[in-house]
């Protein structure tokens, strides 16, 4: 029943708001409607920004957590030393 607002009905609703606040009042109308306009959509980022930051804050603390802590590595011993850069079993021969 109610659609998207086109031409025609903004022309009636310009005509009726003509009709109530004057030609005169009119202009100042548009002006703090449209001051009102932006101050909500400032509003309504600044609010979808810190909710995204948030979100993505505790998602990150969630991963940290689930996370295994990072073992230790094991400690070099005789058979393992000077291995790391031996390359392969038959280079190391």
């Amino acid at each position: 029943m109610f659609g998207s607002i086109g031409g025609p009905e903004l022309v009636v609703i310009f005509v009726i708001a003509l009709l109530i606040f004057g030609p005169r009042k009119l202009p100042e109308l548009g002006r703090a409607v449209g001051r009102g306009l932006a101050e909500f959509r400032k509003a309504a980022s600044d609010l979808k920004e810190t909710l995204d930051t948030e979100v993505t804050r505790a998602e990150t603390t969630v991963r940290r957590e689930a996370l295994p802590a990072p073992s230790a590595p094991a400690p070099e011993t005789k058979e393992t030393a000077g291995l790391a850069d031996a390359g392969t079993p038959d280079e190391r021969r």
